[in-house]
């Protein structure tokens, strides 16, 4: 950063400066921007057709902006971003608290300071994140904390009567003056505080407490805002709506593809993690399928939404599942596993607002379900269509084998076994190698073969081809007949936990 090297008032004028509104900074900065091809919101996507434009054109207007949207919809994220389309520096009278323009000063003090100094007037240069304030809307949030109230120590210090404007204690929008100013969850701030905000989107200017103070502020408004609020926890009066400009609708990601993106980019993935275990796309996919079922589920609140920081948080918990079972095992290195995404329940539990149904059945009945019927989804890309299969009398069906051999047996796919006792495992079911060498060879290494075993063992189960109960410490395959007479299936209320505690009281014994 090459800070400027004027310091006073009389260099400035000699080099040309102008002053420029902030809209004005933010309009030609992206007009450069766009006719360099520049990419103006990096780490943004999915928008590129749709928020972005709407977004664009917004600046380009000089128009103040409302994200509306649902939660988890990189709406803060955007507004930090604007920052990146203001001047490196401006200039700035020294010691302003308003961040006074030297050429066109508004406080008292930057007045009464070129008035005494001229053309010797300090200067100092402002970097642009420092022209960033945020405010988190809250019912406790004031006028005061806002916009500013006589200070009577102030008063009382200086000998001034309140109605001198330097006895003043400017709030937080003034002291953005020059900047940009955002309030995050406007809904929730209370209505006689958002009536304060009339005079300053309109007319550009604040009132105290009936003093005669006109300051036109030049100030960039940006608010989120969740429509779920409107109805639930408050709402945006009319007339501040109406002096929002742009009222700009974000949206969850329209493809598997993108929310990949914002995934691998947004989880933290330490090093030490990546080195440890080996995963692969599949994984991904099934994460971000639990976002998209979650969305669509009847147990779901969809007027709530479901965040993209529940996909975030799953992978970073598969990830952290694979590498607990590699310490544990004491192991240099292991392959992630289907275990460690269904382990990955407690990242979906607390990102989802469930309707009456969802909570009759549990959060964490629920988080099962959509993790189930991902896999299910999922697995139909990859594997034969178990109905089809069942239907075509020419070919010979693919799940028959493994079927016919839980006829008798059961498996235990243990969430905590070593990578030499898992293999194990899986090779004892014949024809499941055959089933996953058939059906994806293209996708197939020697390191997450039985991964693939693994996924087409839950994929048969949740496709009612074999049954899968869930242990306290993994999970059991199982004929599905047999199943009905004993243990319930996975994501339903299972009485196994009971029978494993009793039995360890008993070993204690």
């Amino acid at each position: 950063m090459n800070v400027p090297t004027i310091r006073t008032l009389g260099e400035l004028k000699q080099s040309g400066y102008q002053p420029r509104s902030v809209k004005q900074e933010l309009r030609d900065n992206l007009i450069a921007k766009l006719r360099s091809k520049e990419e103006v919101f990096p780490g943004i996507y999915g928008y590129e057709e749709t928020v972005i434009p709407d977004l664009q054109r917004a600046i380009l207007a000089g128009h103040h902006i409302n994200m509306l949207g649902l939660r988890g919809q990189a709406k803060t994220r955007i507004a930090r971003l604007l920052v990146g389309l203001l001047d490196e520096y401006i200039p700035v009278v020294e010691g302003s608290e308003l961040n006074d323009d030297p050429l066109q000063p508004l406080s008292v003090f930057a007045r009464n300071l070129i008035e005494e100094k001229g053309d010797d007037t300090p200067i100092s240069w402002l970097h642009r994140d420092e022209r960033y304030t945020e405010k988190l809307a809250t019912p406790d949030v004031s006028v005061a904390d806002l916009i500013g109230d006589a200070d009577p120590i102030k008063a009382a210090t200086l000998k001034l009567p309140y109605s001198d404007e330097r006895v003043i204690h400017f709030g937080l929008i003034p002291r953005a003056h020059r900047g940009i100013f955002v309030i995050n969850e406007l809904p929730d701030l209370q209505a006689r505080i958002q009536v304060s905000l009339f005079n300053i989107l309109q007319e550009g200017d604040i009132q105290i407490r009936g003093f005669k103070v006109r300051l036109p502020l030049d100030i960039q408004f940006v608010f989120t805002a969740n429509p779920e609020d409107y109805t639930n926890r408050g709402s945006i009066v009319t007339p501040l709506k109406d002096r929002i400009d742009a009222q700009i609708i974000t949206h969850y990601p329209k493809s598997i593809e993108i929310g990949k993106r914002i995934t691998k980019q947004e989880a933290r993935i330490k090093e030490e993690q990546k080195g440890l275990v080996t995963t692969n796309e599949i994984v991904h996919d099934l994460v971000e399928q639990v976002a998209i079922e979650a969305r669509g589920s009847e147990y779901v609140d969809a007027k709530s939404g479901v965040s993209a920081r529940l996909t975030i948080s799953a992978y970073e918990q598969v990830i952290a599942a694979a590498e607990r079972r590699a310490l544990i095992n004491g192991e240099k290195n292991t392959y992630v596993r289907i275990a460690d995404f269904v382990g990955a329940v407690p990242a979906v539990t607390g990102k989802v607002e469930l309707v009456y149904e969802g909570e009759q059945e549990g959060a964490g009945i629920v988080a099962e379900k959509l993790m189930g019927k991902a896999l299910r989804t999922q697995f139909l890309n990859y594997f034969p269509d178990p109905e089809k299969s069942k239907k075509q009398k020419d070919k010979p069906n693919p799940y028959k084998s493994i079927q016919d051999w839980f006829g008798s047996r059961t498996i235990d796919l243990l969430h905590d076994a070593s990578d030499e006792d898992y293999r194990k495992v899986l090779d004892v079911v014949p024809g499941l190698q055959d089933l996953v060498q058939q059906s994806v060879p293209s996708e197939l290494s020697k390191e997450n073969r039985y991964f693939w075993m693994e996924f087409a063992l839950h994929g048969m189960a949740e496709h009612s081809l074999i049954s899968r109960n869930r242990l306290t410490a993994g999970a059991q395959f199982k004929d599905l007949l047999s199943s009905m007479f004993t243990m319930p299936n996975f994501g339903d209320d299972d009485d196994d936990d009971e029978d494993y505690q009793s039995s360890r009281k008993r070993k204690r014994r």
